[in-house]
């Protein structure tokens, strides 16, 4: 009885004390790893510089000539076989998430079966795949729980239903397993192609 209770104050003290360990260690582990980057001493100026960098960067960005500059430097990378993957892959990875051409901002439940009892949740990233000879299907990127990977699924455009809750809410509702609860909030009106969700 005493080692249940114990176990069980044990397990409380798990829950309460790792996520905020764990989120301190992550915190310092990147603010370390960014210093010692830059080659600064004091805890936090590399990170502070880093983001006044890329902020300038992004400003920078806006600019007509230096949308001109990135474009040449598109084309070459394009022309290079294995640096061609590598930047593609995380130039379209980086705009999917914060880019102006965001792809992760459809929420979805896709119906796997014909009842509807079994569903996948996900992100509609591309509308149409017509120029693939699937008209009236979507695709879908399903990520997976408790992981830093997906699954991309074409479905018929009638399985998918617009989940009415903010992109964030559900990524952290499949990532978690289902453990993060959904907010009370309503996402924004369905979009062109995805059937709101009933």
């Amino acid at each position: 009885m005493l080692v249940g209770r114990l176990l069980g104050y044990f397990g409380r003290g798990l829950v309460l004390i790792a996520p905020i360990a764990i989120t301190i260690a992550v915190c310092v582990w990147v603010l370390t790893t960014v210093d010692a980057m830059i080659g600064v001493e004091t805890p936090g100026v590399g990170l502070a510089i880093t983001v006044g960098i890329i902020t300038l960067v992004g400003f920078l960005g806006s600019n007509l000539i230096t949308r001109s500059a990135i474009g040449v430097l598109d084309k070459l990378f394009d022309r290079l076989p294995f640096v061609r993957l590598l930047y593609g892959a995380v130039r379209d990875v980086l705009n999917a998430f914060v880019g102006e051409k965001r792809r992760f901002d459809q929420p979805v439940s896709v119906r796997v079966d014909e009842a509807g009892d079994v569903r996948l949740f996900g992100f509609v990233t591309q509308e149409s795949l017509s120029t693939l000879g699937l008209a009236g299907h979507v695709s879908v990127y399903c990520p997976h729980s408790y992981n830093f990977s997906g699954q991309l699924v074409v479905v018929a455009t009638d399985r998918v239903q617009r989940l009415e809750k903010p992109s964030a809410d559900v990524m952290a509702f499949i990532v978690s397993g289902g453990v993060a609860g959904l907010a009370g909030t309503s996402g924004d009106a369905g979009a062109p192609g995805v059937p709101d969700a009933q």
